[in-house]
């Protein structure tokens, strides 16, 4: 039997939503697949230079978040003493929980990992393939390495980004795989909105800080009131933003507050407008949806590149203001509703299976 070894990290939902979907599809395929929180098996001092969700909830905390970003990944003097300090800090612990499940192929959803992966595998440490899954439209130095033999990608924009670190021959390869298929068959919006409770008629906008619930969201909320919207608020797991949320409207009719759901696909199926703060996968979901997305809120870190390409390449509305967020929505509310974004494109547990058998 293949054994898969997936590689994620417990920051939010972003990187264990994406293994957990793989994993599933892997098993379904008769393989024996795992999951390891890379941050664990790097260690306590890893664990603790990701930082948490508690470092967002101040102006203090986004700020150093910002600053930590760029000193990681964006500012050239540092950016290399980052990636090595990232690999001497976490190489012996992953590797050794590598080592202990003997996979045949290893995938990481994580940046981090697929650096440390990825320069284990160049140095010759490590003797089986290593897929890192892209789970973000840019900002991907980590995602992608030159010792990763295959880079997986959930938009295809990202591929000229992935090359231009990993180098001209990267082997890099569009996928579906990392969301619930349900995404690839949207249902109506009315069957959607009854599957989920909430009532049909009127335009429908639905509020995400992702995983963490971070960013701007009152003020997403008031300007979709504003724009005479129902609105469907997402804490996802941040309990005390939600509480927060929920008091705030607790007199509007109007406004639903829920923590994570997994009725993601009904959710973007039912509304019109997504308004989201945290780039990633939710932004594709609303694509496949026919729900046309707004980046607002946050802009933080690896946010602000990845609003820069949404608006390059036309993927999402970016706005940096209320106004902006005001006229924007103006604009997706009067829109007829978008088509579902659908290429065709493989699956990716196929493509690790396929990596695994034909190592290189």
């Amino acid at each position: 039997m293949t054994r898969v070894l997936v590689v994620s990290a417990s920051i939010g939902e972003g990187h264990d939503l994406p293994a957990r979907r793989l994993a599933t599809a892997l098993r379904e395929r008769g393989t024996d697949a795992a999951i390891i929180d890379g941050l664990d098996a790097a260690g306590p001092v890893a664990r603790a230079l990701a930082g948490g969700a508690t470092q967002l909830e101040s102006r203090a905390g986004n700020v150093a978040f910002d600053i930590g970003h760029r000193f990681v990944s964006e500012w050239r003097p540092t950016r290399r003493f980052s990636a090595r300090t990232i690999h001497a800090v976490g190489r012996r612990g992953l590797l050794r929980a590598v080592t202990a499940f003997a996979p045949d192929v290893v995938v990481s959803t994580y940046p981090g990992a697929s650096e440390i992966l990825g320069r284990l595998r160049l140095a010759g440490a490590l003797g089986v393939p290593v897929v890192s899954a892209v789970t973000d439209l840019a900002s991907l130095r980590y995602w992608a390495h030159p010792g990763v033999d295959l880079h997986l990608l959930i938009h295809p924009e990202s591929e000229a980004e992935v090359r231009s670190i990993a180098g001209p021959t990267a082997r890099v390869q569009a996928a579906y795989g990392f969301s619930d298929p349900a995404f690839r068959h949207p249902p109506a919006p009315e069957a959607a909105r009854r599957a989920i409770g909430l009532p049909l008629g009127g335009p429908l906008v639905v509020v995400s800080g992702g995983g963490w619930a971070v960013g701007d969201l009152g003020t997403a909320v008031d300007e979709a009131l504003r724009a005479q919207a129902r609105v469907l608020v997402l804490a996802g797991r941040n309990e005390g933003a939600r509480a927060r949320l929920a008091a705030r409207y607790a007199e509007r009719d109007d406004v639903a507050v829920w923590g994570f759901t997994e009725q993601m696909p009904a959710v973007l199926a039912a509304a019109g407008v997504l308004v989201h703060s945290t780039a990633g996968l939710t932004v594709l979901e609303a694509l496949m949806s026919g729900c046309r997305p707004i980046s607002f809120g946050w802009g933080r870190g690896h946010i602000r590149a990845n609003n820069r390409a949404y608006a390059r390449f036309g993927l999402a509305e970016v706005a940096a203001t209320p106004a902006d967020l005001r006229a924007a929505l103006a604009r997706a509310l009067a829109a007829p509703r978008a088509a579902p974004w659908a290429p065709d494109l493989p699956e990716a547990a196929d493509l690790v299976l396929a990596e695994a058998h034909h190592p290189a």
